[in-house]
């Protein structure tokens, strides 16, 4: 390895420091870290300054970077979102896939590109970032809108389809001829159900049970967590599906556990520091010059990407019955590619199907259109007010779907969020439900979660302190979130983290002590439930009576704050 600082170590503390202040940068900008951490690439690479080069550590930690983001994507495979959303996900996602691939090979026969290298641009034109996505909308607090839940939905189907192309290319890759091809296929059939059947087994007899009793440590949850993955990204090298499917097929088997959605907190800070070496690698193997020859088919290809594929989000939803604001704010989700799209090239010239002049081309437009998406999207309701007199063309004069399902979208939800769930906490939600509040219970003790869900209430493996784990939560329809737990630092995480993710309603926290009432309301907290003072009041109260008047609390849904 060439180093200009001699050692590895010196190395990785330069690249280190060099993305934290160019990240800091694109954050200031507004800008998704992997603009930034592309750029970082270019500029430590040999193209600019020749500080860092590709070497052996970068590319293991980017691979265990895209085993993770596999991984976290089969995890979080939410396919209840698919079945409520109706056929809008599929039709939308599907839909949107086909034409923007079929134009897209049109427009890259027509800059002169051969054939296969026409097919795997546009390709790659068709996945939008499922990360990029979600941040923006969880930052606009706009998941649970229904142009929100739209966007999720079609963007799962996308992460559906991208393994599909995934084992498809590496069937291709591994193929000389049509019948070794043909031969591939039925090998590569024979052997993912093989595998396929065998992860089933596994989530039936042994993965559900094994991950109870591993929950009772986070630190070997989460690290169990990562082997699988990474084991099972191994297999699915070993097997011929490449270890991005295994990894994804890792994910899908945790899927159904009630540890899924903690496991995909805590993995978020790891997955994107790891990935931040794939895209840095990326961006050393570019070069200047080669860039500036891809320019104009990059702004032609970004251009088809910024405006087409919205136009064709837009034209389905409007066939299906959705308003045209609906099919606007959902139709800008897709005005970018992903980092599945940089992924699928980086594979593709592994296989020796695309040259580095095209990994180029699909990288600049990757830069080009997120960058420019990100903005389109922070913006987006000033930009449809805009042009909302010309999208007339994209709805239906009855929205009779959206009606329902807007509908159903408000109709859904709990009423009170309560963390912990041991006998304080239990009691709590029993009184609740008797008075006709829906609650959702949370609780870090797999055993209390299940009995909870034994009793056929509704309760979920996660953690009060993790703000990762907080966004998976029906935070927007909860008029209440309820903390049983006694302990200070607890409660003020959990007030923090609401507050970060702009719940609006109110909470309510426990404390032991009478002291800590008033720091713990200066933190947000709308009602400090103190067990042992408040039963010694209401006992003073049923043994000698009282005149006054019960104080607004809870069951009111009034603040004594």
């Amino acid at each position: 390895m060439t180093s200009t600082f001699g050692d590895v170590f010196t190395e990785m503390a330069v690249l280190l420091l060099v993305a934290a202040v160019i990240g800091a940068i694109g954050v200031r900008l507004r800008q998704p870290l992997i603009v930034a951490f592309i750029a970082v690439g270019i500029l430590v690479g040999p193209s600019v300054f020749g500080w860092v080069s590709a070497n052996d550590q970068v590319d293991l930690l980017a691979k265990l970077g895209i085993a993770l983001l596999l991984f976290v994507v089969g995890l979080k495979l939410d396919l209840h979102i698919i079945r409520t959303m109706g056929p809008v996900a599929l039709a939308s996602g599907l839909g949107q896939v086909f034409f923007t691939s079929v134009v897209g090979y049109f427009i890259a026969i027509a800059l002169g590109m051969t054939p296969v290298t026409a097919l795997y641009v546009a390709v790659v034109l068709t996945f939008s970032s499922t990360i990029i996505i979600v941040k923006l909308l969880s930052d606009k607090r706009e998941v649970d809108t229904l142009h929100g839940r739209i966007a999720i939905g079609f963007l799962i189907v996308q992460d559906i389809v991208v393994v599909l192309v995934m084992i498809g290319l590496t069937a291709l890759g591994e193929a000389t001829d049509r019948a070794m091809l043909g031969r591939e296929a039925v090998e590569v059939l024979i052997k993912g159900g093989l595998f396929i059947a065998a992860i089933g087994l596994l989530m039936r007899y042994v993965l559900t049970p094994l991950l109870h009793q591993l929950a009772r440590s986070r630190e070997l949850l989460v690290l169990f967590a990562i082997a699988w993955a990474v084991a099972l990204g191994a297999a699915g090298e070993h097997l011929g599906f490449s270890k991005e499917v295994g990894a994804f097929l890792a994910g899908v088997s945790l899927a159904s556990t009630p540890y899924r959605e903690i496991i995909g907190a805590r993995l978020v800070s790891l997955r994107d520091f790891l990935l931040l070496f794939f895209f840095i690698d990326l961006g050393a193997g570019l070069e200047i010059a080669m860039l500036g020859a891809q320019v104009v088919p990059a702004i032609i290809l970004s251009l088809f990407v910024l405006i087409g594929n919205p136009l064709i989000v837009m034209t389905i939803l409007g066939a299906m019955g959705y308003r045209k604001r609906t099919g606007f704010l959902a139709g800008l989700t897709v005005a970018q590619i992903s980092e599945f799209s940089l992924i699928l090239g980086a594979l593709g010239l592994s296989l020796g199907h695309i040259d580095a002049d095209t990994m180029g081309l699909i990288t600049l437009v990757g830069l080009i259109t997120i960058s420019t998406s990100t903005y389109m999207i922070l913006y987006s309701h000033l930009l449809y007010e805009r042009i909302s007199p010309w999208l007339g063309l994209f709805e239906r004069k009855q929205a009779h779907r959206e009606d329902a399902q807007g509908r159903d979208a408000q109709g859904g939800g709990y009423d009170v969020i309560l963390f912990g769930l041991g006998r304080f906490g239990t009691r709590i939600a029993h009184e609740l439900r008797q008075r006709g509040h829906r609650v959702l219970g949370v609780d870090f003790d797999p055993d209390l979660v299940r009995r909870q869900e034994g009793r056929g209430y509704a309760a979920r493996y996660g953690d009060a302190e993790d703000p990762e784990f907080l966004s998976t939560l029906p935070l927007r329809q909860a008029h209440w979130v309820l903390s049983s737990l006694r302990e200070m630092p607890v409660n003020l995480a959990l007030l923090h983290g609401l507050r970060d993710h702009g719940y609006s309603g109110q909470v309510a926290v426990t404390t032991h002590s009478l002291q800590t009432v008033e720091k713990l309301k200066a933190a947000g907290a709308d009602r400090v439930l103190v067990p042992y003072a408040d039963a010694a009041a209401d006992a003073v109260d049923n043994l000698f009576g009282t005149n006054s008047k019960q104080p607004p609390g809870l069951f009111s849904g009034k603040s004594d704050r």
